[in-house]
């Protein structure tokens, strides 16, 4: 429980045998699931989560790759399914610091939005890892995001690091959402 709210974790993971341990041992002890979706890897990745036992953990596969937006779809319909409040996703790829987790989940706690994402490009503490050329890149992509949306308050629209609440999950029809990468922006 997070604050008196049942917590999952979606794991979207392809071809992630590298860092789907590490990944998988950072989760938060605050979830109650963590589901992770293997898409299809072709890779050893679907062994090394089958090592990952407990109660905590449900693995689910999507049987050949459809795309990180249909891998987490799976998660979520899954959440849905055992009356998960609060469903983050956190890439199978350990982009997402589990530390940073209470700045995603306060404005839900609050009672101030149904949905948040996180935010790489605000603070440098935020882009551990990132090289200037991925950090560029995305600064380019989201200007691109905002000329098309006409929406310019969008901050780090390729971040994958959501959290939402039960009550928005259901009125998604998560049977049409995007499958593919363009899923998270």
């Amino acid at each position: 429980m997070y604050q008196g709210y049942k917590l999952g974790i979606v794991v979207p993971a392809y071809n992630e045998a590298k860092l789907i341990s590490e990944t998988l041992e950072s989760m938060p002890q605050s979830a109650d699931r963590i589901y992770v979706v293997d898409d299809g890897s072709t890779d050893n990745t679907r062994q090394i989560i089958q090592g990952f036992n407990g109660e905590r953990f449900c693995m689910l596969s999507n049987g050949h790759n459809q795309g990180v937006g249909a891998a987490i779809a799976t998660g979520y319909k899954k959440a849905l399914e055992e009356n998960i409040d609060i469903v983050v996703v956190m890439a199978g790829d350990n982009q997402m610091d589990a530390k940073h987790l209470p700045e995603l989940l306060a404005p839900i706690i609050k009672g101030e939005a149904d949905y948040a994402k996180g935010n790489r490009l605000s603070r440098p503490a935020h882009r551990r890892g990132m090289s200037n050329w991925r950090f560029f890149g995305n600064w380019v992509l989201t200007l691109l995001t905002k000329i098309a949306a006409g929406y310019w308050r969008i901050r780090d629209p390729q971040n994958g690091y959501t959290a939402i609440t039960r009550e928005a999950l259901k009125r998604i029809d998560l049977y049409k959402l995007y499958p593919g990468y363009g899923y998270c922006i």
